[in-house]
């Protein structure tokens, strides 16, 4: 019935935001805006109607959750960067029809996942500043799903993500696009540091470790990669444990994927973390490598808390 037609990780750095503003900064994360605009084109030239986001910025200790109201409006601050973010103005419709397939999938593959249609719950910057720049116009509906999970399986994520793409594909009439909202590496700058690392990576290490990942993306070493995911994601310090990739690459295909990652925004340093805008296309699949519920694999479970 319906179709996936374009997924991608994408970055959401608050300093997208301050770029815009008058001052020193302005115009210094033209690269990054400029990323997201050809996703918006992109997706438009696809006929999406609607962006489901995965946001490692809605924090979650239980299930999963999907926020799906009719209609998003307000005045956004970050409580994180309050300095970096505050009084954003946003709105763009919702899609309540969509969430609850969504959702509803996801429970049938044995992932536990609640739809918010009906909730003051608002979204968060993981995906309040990529619809700034993507849809503007409110051109597209948005759906947020929870990805950053205190206590959950990479496995999990990766099962929901191929539940949410089958769920489109065999019951959503209409075309959608995934994109996954989070850094590579994420450790941040000291405190009293971060102008120091405005644009540089935390360390050496991550860097190296950071750039390799893109190759791999690049070169199509999906099964490497999805086998490094967990220690990448503990040892890398990832974003919202990096389920927000576990859920794209699970919707791609897992280690059987068979694409190779377009680059549109280049691998860019913020505030010591490590950024990027690809696009990944999308291919047949069948899931049959989508990993089992609650894997042994101690890495799966080796970051109780946010990192």
């Amino acid at each position: 019935m319906g179709k996936l037609a374009l997924a991608a990780k994408i970055t959401h750095v608050p300093s997208m935001y301050v770029s815009e503003l008058p001052g020193p900064n302005q115009g210094f994360r033209k690269p990054a805006i400029d990323g997201h605009i050809e996703i918006s084109r992109r997706c438009r030239e696809l006929g999406v109607d609607t962006i489901v986001v995965f946001d490692t910025h809605w924090l979650v200790n239980a299930n999963y959750h999907v926020l799906c109201g009719p209609h998003f409006k307000g005045r956004y601050t970050s409580n994180e960067l309050p300095h970096f973010i505050s009084n954003m103005e946003y709105e763009f419709p919702g899609n309540p029809e969509l969430g609850k397939i969504l959702a509803e999938a996801c429970n049938r593959f044995g992932v536990e996942t609640m739809a918010h249609s009906a909730t003051t719950l608002a979204p968060e910057y993981g995906t309040l500043v990529p619809m700034r720049y993507m849809n503007a116009d409110q051109h597209f509906k948005v759906i947020s799903v929870s990805a950053l999970c205190t206590s959950h399986f990479l496995n999990d994520s990766a099962r929901l993500g191929w539940a949410m793409r089958k769920a489109v594909e065999e019951h959503y009439d209409g075309t959608v696009a995934f994109l996954a909202s989070g850094s590579l590496s994420h450790r941040f700058a000291q405190n009293g540091q971060a102008p120091e690392f405005a644009t540089k990576i935390w360390s050496p290490f991550l860097e190296t470790l950071d750039e390799r990942v893109v190759k791999m993306w690049q070169n199509g070493e999906w099964e490497t990669f999805c086998g490094m995911l967990p220690e990448y994601a503990a040892k890398g310090h990832g974003e919202g444990f990096m389920h927000d990739t576990a859920m794209l690459m699970g919707a791609l295909g897992w280690s059987k994927y068979d694409g190779k990652a377009e680059v549109l925004t280049p691998y860019f340093a913020a505030s010591g973390t490590g950024q990027i805008n690809a696009l990944f296309p999308v291919t047949p699949q069948d899931g049959s490598t989508i990993p089992q519920p609650q894997a042994s694999d101690a890495a799966h479970r080796a970051s109780p808390s946010r990192l």
